[in-house]
């Protein structure tokens, strides 16, 4: 099962680095088939993301996709939403938060599915 989860946690993070969302892909193996508690698996991808992030960020930096203002304005704000977030998260039950994240996953690849083709053919 090492191996496994060794292997499911590169793929993720090759996957995050590409920013195809290899963070909630990581949640999903972390709650359904490796019995990890949804704020383990919660934490456990925050730890993830700090060492997939730099690796993705020096190479968009490299080849100039990063807007400086731009980011220090996104960091601020993740900041101070992620604070609250895992705070109202806190306080929410734990089926409840696991419905909800559950309907964000869905709604984000049905729209990953059908308003990819749309910007494809505005082109």
């Amino acid at each position: 099962m090492t191996i496994v989860n060794f292997l499911v946690g590169m793929a993720t993070g090759i996957l995050s680095g590409f920013g195809i969302g290899g963070g909630s892909l990581l949640i999903l193996y972390l709650t359904t088939f490796a019995g990890v508690p949804q704020y383990t698996a919660a934490g456990i991808n925050l730890l993830y993301f700090l060492f997939c992030a730099p690796a993705a960020l020096i190479s968009h930096i490299r080849k100039h996709l990063v807007e400086k203002k731009t980011a220090l304005i996104a960091i601020a704000a993740g900041i101070v939403t992620s604070l609250a977030a895992a705070y109202v998260a806190s306080l929410m039950d734990l089926s409840l938060l696991r419905r909800i994240f559950g309907v964000f996953l869905l709604y984000i690849g049905v729209r990953e599915l059908f308003c990819r083709s749309e910007k494809k053919n505005d082109k």
